[in-house]
């Protein structure tokens, strides 16, 4: 798969609304609160984690998502890719997440896989209250055991 893939799935919803070695690298990550996107790099192993409203979906993703349109629903998104300098190949891994308000207290985010055709990916939803910033923590275990968290922060709003 191309390395703009998941951009351009980001890109669409967001429109429609470790190596071997003695010591692994040192991760290179990001993240914007106003972006709703943390992204990981280790090596040649990207990870990316998103949020958006699922009432900015549109009918035809949600549906092949198996989730509900609606402004109090966050989808989580998780990709892991590995990348071989002109292909994304997606890696299978171990995800769980949580996500809480600013005001406090934590839920646990289901995560489950979702193909697409050669990719894999992993979603899960988290209900809330509008307005609210919510901070999202994803741990991700590939099969390497590498673990890499990702932490980053998302407003909603009701639209």
């Amino acid at each position: 798969m191309k390395r703009t893939t998941y951009s351009i799935l980001l890109v669409s919803l967001l429109a429609l609304s470790a190596c071997g070695g003695s010591a692994p690298p040192a991760p290179a990550a990001s993240a914007s609160a106003n972006a709703g996107e943390a992204v990981e790099t280790v090596g040649n192993v990207t990870i990316r984690a998103s949020a958006v409203q699922t009432s900015t979906l549109n009918d035809a993703v949600a549906k092949e998502y198996g989730i509900a349109r609606d402004d109090k629903t966050v989808l989580l998104l998780v990709a892991v890719r590995q990348s071989d300098g002109a292909n994304d190949i997606s890696l299978p891994a171990k995800v769980t997440a949580s996500a809480g308000g600013l005001s406090g207290g934590k839920q646990g985010i289901a995560m489950r896989e979702l193909r697409t055709g050669d990719l894999l990916d992993y979603i899960g939803t988290v209900e809330t209250s509008l307005p609210e910033t919510l901070r999202f923590e994803v741990k991700v275990v590939r099969e390497d055991d590498a673990i890499s968290t990702l932490k980053f922060n998302r407003e909603f709003y009701p639209r």
